[in-house]
């Protein structure tokens, strides 16, 4: 799986994925991406702004691929998660190489998260909600 000509980084790239693509967007743009579950609802401003803007799927790859490094992120931090790769029968179901693993076992995908926003967009894809709704949070890390 590769992000254009790149490789994808694998789960113990993310942190330094998600921290370089923060400060690539922040460097042009004041956007408050501070790694807090409100931040997220700026990543999903983000994705649809590229959506309406006409950007097509693999035009907004990497974009996409470094929001979705970021929400991973957000959910290692504040929920208690840990970058996993993937299986490759994971791989085959999930279509990313790698994702996260919740206190409680259970497998996310943020990057792929990230992809149904940008196709399908509307609040049921939010990402905010995603955290909000996560099941498998370590306890008080609702916030």
């Amino acid at each position: 799986m590769s992000t254009g000509s790149e490789r994808v980084p694998g789960a113990g790239e993310m942190r330094a994925c998600a921290t370089g693509f923060v400060a690539r967007i922040t460097a042009r743009n004041r956007l408050p991406l501070d790694y807090s579950v409100a931040s997220l609802r700026v990543v999903d401003f983000l994705v649809d702004g590229l959506r309406k803007g006409g950007a097509d799927q693999e035009g907004a790859r990497a974009t996409l691929f470094g929001l979705g490094a970021y929400v991973g992120e957000v959910l290692v931090r504040r929920a208690g998660a840990v970058w996993v790769d993937f299986d490759a029968d994971q791989r085959t179901y999930f279509g990313q190489p790698v994702g996260v693993r919740m206190p409680d076992g259970r497998i996310w995908n943020p990057v792929g998260k990230v992809h149904n926003r940008f196709e399908l967009g509307g609040p049921e894809e939010s990402l905010q909600t995603f955290y909000l709704t996560l099941h498998g949070r370590a306890h008080g890390t609702a916030a």
